[in-house]
């Protein structure tokens, strides 16, 4: 399993968490892990990760805005999971927050995935992973409980984030002018009138894992909620080129019909994602690659 990058630190970080940390609170919480080798800490907008021996990874928020999103996992990823067709970082061990180590928040220790961000695949060899990804979201939209969580930044109409997106969509961005003209189409296309469906939330390609041609895995369910899955078809122009997302939406169409609206909404999704990937160039180089990428493929759609 890997994140989104790894190395330098998101700037609204507020409590770091080193190897001394990570180790003084599997002592505490779990010491038949603690003497397992921690390498390989990967620094997410939300969460750090450390890989825990071979098997294993830690799971740390990192803000206090983002300690409800692993809470958020460990209710409900166990139940998801058996829905999917590729494996998801189900925890195996909640942590607590603790006054000795210490440390504020919740923490999960989840199994450690294989495989290779798509982010860094190149962006023909991921026309493999088209099929299966519109496959494991397809079965992942499937109507959501009523106590299922709700999210005021995915899985909304556009209208409720248009404040917020509309003063990102500055004319510095790449292709501004297609950014703005998608979101206004996302704006103007009919609501979403159908049941709740769970919603990943944040399927970008930093959070998919590639291996031998197709999806091996489905990261970060931080954000998810139940609500309108355009916000996760949005993917089609992160993750693909032309011919793959051709493969991604007629596949998706195979199982899920959506509208035409779902679509228009979904393209607005994804141009509103841009400004948000854009944000930290120099901390998150390939997240800034994939609102490149992403504003290069709306442009050209």
């Amino acid at each position: 399993m890997t994140g989104p990058v790894a190395g330098p630190r998101h700037p609204k970080i507020e409590v770091g968490v080193d190897a001394e940390l990570a180790r003084a609170l599997l002592r505490e919480q779990h010491p038949d892990l603690a003497d397992l080798p921690l390498h390989h800490r990967v620094h997410g907008w939300d969460n750090v990760t450390w890989r825990l021996g071979e098997e294993l990874a830690l799971r740390f928020p990192v803000r206090e805005l983002s300690a409800p999103l692993i809470e958020r996992e460990q209710v409900w990823l166990g139940h998801l999971a058996s829905l999917l067709p590729v494996p998801v970082p189900v925890p195996v061990r909640r942590g607590t927050p603790s006054g000795a180590a210490p440390y504020p928040w919740p923490w999960s220790v989840v199994p450690w995935l294989p495989g290779t961000m798509l982010a860094s695949v190149p962006v023909e060899e991921r026309r493999a992973c088209a099929d299966t990804l519109a496959e494991t979201l397809a079965a992942l939209h499937v109507p959501a409980p009523p106590d299922a969580p709700v999210n005021p930044f995915r899985g909304v109409p556009p209208a409720t984030r248009d404040d917020v997106v509309a003063a990102r969509l500055t004319a510095d961005l790449p292709h501004a002018d297609v950014l703005r003209a998608a979101w206004a189409d996302a704006l103007a296309a009919p609501a979403r009138t159908a049941a709740p469906v769970w919603v990943h939330g944040d399927p970008h390609p930093a959070n998919l894992l590639a291996h031998d041609g197709r999806l091996s895995g489905l990261l970060d369910f931080g954000d998810l909620c139940s609500g309108d899955p355009a916000s996760d078809l949005a993917t089609a122009w992160m993750s693909f080129d032309a011919v793959g997302r051709a493969r991604f939406v007629a596949r998706t169409q195979e199982l899920r019909a959506h509208d035409d609206a779902t679509w228009r909404r979904a393209r607005g999704w994804a141009a509103a994602m841009v400004p948000t990937l854009l944000a930290h160039p120099d901390e998150y180089p390939l997240l800034a690659a994939v609102g490149r990428h992403t504003a290069a493929q709306l442009a050209a759609a």
